[in-house]
C-alpha cells in the first residue's frame, strides 16, 4: 500500500517528461534555430532557381510563339504570292497569241468585204485582253521617250547625234507587268549618242 506523504512535506516531484524537454530545448534552441535558417535559406533558394527556370520557360514560350507568328505570316505570304503569280507561265504564253491577234488586224483588209473578219478578229482579241486584265496583266506603257533596261529589252540599237542618253526610237513588241511583276519587257529599238560627243 503506498504511503501517504507526510503533512507539511510536499512529495517530491517525479521527474516528467516535460520536465526533461525543456532543459532540451534550451539547449537546442540556438542549433534549431540554425536549422531552421538553413532549411529556409534552402527553401529560398530553390524558389529563386525556380522562379528563374520559370522566367527562362516563359521567355522560350514567348520566342517560339513569336516565331510561329512569323512562320504564319510568311506561309501566308507566300501562299498569296504563289496565288496571285501561279499563272504566269501559261499568261505568257498568251502574249504570243495576243501579238497574233494584234498582228492579224494590222494586216487585215480594211475593205467591206474583210469586215466580218476584221469583227471576229477584233472581238477575240478583246476577250484576250479581258482575261489577262483580270488575272492582273497590264501593259507597260513607255513614258516619254527613256531607255529602261528594266522594263525595255534593245532589240537594235542606233547610234545618233539627236540624243544625249538612251532613247527608245520605236516599240517593236509590247511589254507587259503581272501584277507588280516584269512578265514580258518592251522590245525596242534605242538611239544611242554617237561615241565621242
Amino acid at each position: 500500500m503506498p504511503e501517504a506523504p507526510a503533512e507539511g512535506v510536499e512529495p517530491s516531484a517525479a521527474p516528467t517528461d516535460a520536465g526533461k524537454k525543456e532543459p532540451e530545448a534550451k539547449a537546442a534552441g540556438p542549433e534549431g534555430s540554425r536549422s531552421l535558417k538553413e532549411k529556409l535559406r534552402k527553401r529560398e533558394a530553390e524558389i529563386k532557381h525556380l522562379r528563374k527556370e520559370l522566367d527562362e520557360l516563359k521567355e522560350s514560350y514567348l520566342r517560339k510563339l513569336a516565331d510561329m507568328e512569323n512562320l504564319r505570316k510568311r506561309l501566308e505570304r507566300e501562299k498569296s504570292e504563289y496565288q496571285q503569280y501561279a499563272l504566269s507561265g501559261l499568261l505568257l504564253e498568251l502574249l504570243g497569241v495576243v501579238d497574233n491577234f494584234e498582228r492579224a488586224l494590222q494586216s487585215a483588209p480594211a475593205d467591206a468585204a474583210g469586215k466580218t473578219f476584221r469583227e471576229g478578229v477584233e472581238l477575240i482579241l478583246r476577250m484576250f485582253q479581258n482575261l489577262l486584265a483580270k488575272n492582273g496583266v497590264r501593259a507597260i506603257v513607255i513614258e516619254g521617250r527613256a531607255f529602261d533596261p528594266t522594263f525595255h529589252h534593245a532589240m537594235a540599237v542606233e547610234e545618233s547625234d539627236r540624243v544625249a542618253e538612251p532613247e527608245i526610237e520605236e516599240e517593236l513588241q509590247k511589254g507587259y507587268m503581272h501584277h507588280d511583276r516584269l512578265l514580258r519587257p518592251t522590245l525596242v529599238k534605242v538611239l544611242v549618242p554617237k561615241k565621242g560627243q
